[in-house]
């Protein structure tokens, strides 16, 4: 726990924060990638482009700020930065990068207001919320390397075959080169793949897309426009292709229980959602399938969800096309009208939430008006957590 003075210097400058938040995140990236290129390899470049990492980091250092005499209240959302890091393969040396980093962005943007006092006490609030970081993520690098199959850092696994799932999502299917075993990953999880494109390192996040219980894992790959990544996977990672993999993680996973299951995916968001549900159809559980795309020719997975509909009368599926033609089947967003088909009388439901910002924004707000608990609803996004309340 910080000093009572750290506590006191760094919640002094919230109103700081809120004023220059993300001009500090700006200049703290900025400087970062500069002075420390190698780092680059961590972050996607399309969030620096758009703006919306500074935001979210401003927003995670305002509320750091805020709660720091009450880490309790921001204590959910360490998981998730947890499972990230680790997915990336972040590493104790990164930690002081950062720091250096971040205090001399404060520095540089709030001028004379950045005492001393104050930069020495962002020093010790900095290296405490490191050290718990640090000691948390060694834990998982630990706990995953131990379990039979696992690993930890990337292991070699080979594209052992490529599908076409829709004209925008391909699936690649990967194999362990050293024939070895696989750990128990849960549905929901993903991946990141090291990637050398160009002399770049990149590392990309994708969700398996597949339940575990195979021999390989399957991840499900949208072509981005302008996607440096994505294109390459599309038109380079042929069969036989060896691809540096790291262990699945994340904690946006299938809950256990016997509640209905309630999916609402757009795009390239049915990926963790469809491993979900192959694993939770078995267990004759309640679900609803929501699906939306532009147009069916784009939508992945109909008839792999259709097919597991008809092997399980639980299961109830729906697809909402936006881009077809007014009179086409199934034209039109998802609607209140949709859903509500799909929720038991008593609420007592889990919904998982799986797609683009503005569409989760929406469909949170449709739930809302159905009456659905926030508590009762999980997300995923795989982008900064703050866009999804803008």
């Amino acid at each position: 726990m910080p000093s009572q003075q750290t506590i006191d210097l760094v919640k002094a400058t919230v109103p700081a924060l809120r004023a220059h938040g993300e001009a500090i995140t700006t200049h703290f990236y900025q400087s970062m990638f500069r002075d420390f290129p190698a780092v680059k390899a961590f972050f996607n470049q399309a969030h620096q482009a758009n703006g919306s990492q500074p935001r979210a980091l401003a927003g995670a250092v305002l509320a750091y700020a805020a709660h720091i005499d009450r880490l309790e209240e921001i204590a959910p959302a360490l998981p998730a930065i947890i499972q990230k890091h680790v997915s990336l393969g972040i590493a104790p040396e990164h930690y002081p990068i950062v720091g250096q980093c971040l205090l001399r962005a404060i520095r540089e943007v709030l001028g004379e207001a950045a005492t001393d006092d104050i930069l020495a006490a962002w020093a010790e609030a900095y290296g405490e919320l490191a050290a718990l970081l640090i000691a948390a993520e060694e834990k998982v690098y630990a706990d995953t390397a131990a379990q039979p199959g696992g690993w930890r850092g990337t292991r070699r696994f080979v594209v052992a075959r490529r599908v076409r799932e829709s004209d925008e999502i391909l699936s690649l299917h990967l194999r362990p080169e050293d024939g070895g075993a696989l750990p128990a990953w849960l549905p929901g999880q993903y991946i990141a793949l090291v990637l050398d494109i160009g002399g770049a390192t990149l590392r990309r996040n994708y969700s398996l897309s597949a339940a575990p219980g195979g021999d390989g894992l399957r991840i499900s790959v949208k072509r981005q426009a302008g996607g440096v990544a994505s294109n390459w996977l599309h038109d380079q990672a042929v069969e036989g292709t060896v691809l540096a993999v790291t262990p699945p993680a994340g904690e946006f996973t299938l809950a256990e229980g016997s509640r209905p299951l309630l999916f609402i995916t757009a795009g390239v968001g049915i990926t963790p959602a469809l491993a979900m549900l192959e694993a939770a159809a078995p267990a004759g559980r309640r679900i609803g399938f929501v699906h939306a795309a532009r147009t069916p020719a784009v939508a992945a997975f109909r008839a792999r969800i259709e097919a597991i509909a008809a092997a399980h009368a639980g299961v109830t599926p729906r697809f909402r096309y936006s881009a077809t033609a007014a009179d086409a089947p199934e034209h039109g967003r998802i609607d209140a009208a949709a859903l509500a088909g799909l929720l038991p009388a008593d609420g007592a439901v889990d919904v998982y939430l799986l797609g683009p910002a503005p569409f989760m924004r929406e469909m949170l707000g449709l739930l809302d008006t159905l009456g659905v608990a926030r508590e009762r609803v999980r997300v995923e996004f795989f982008g900064p957590k703050e866009a999804l309340a803008g």
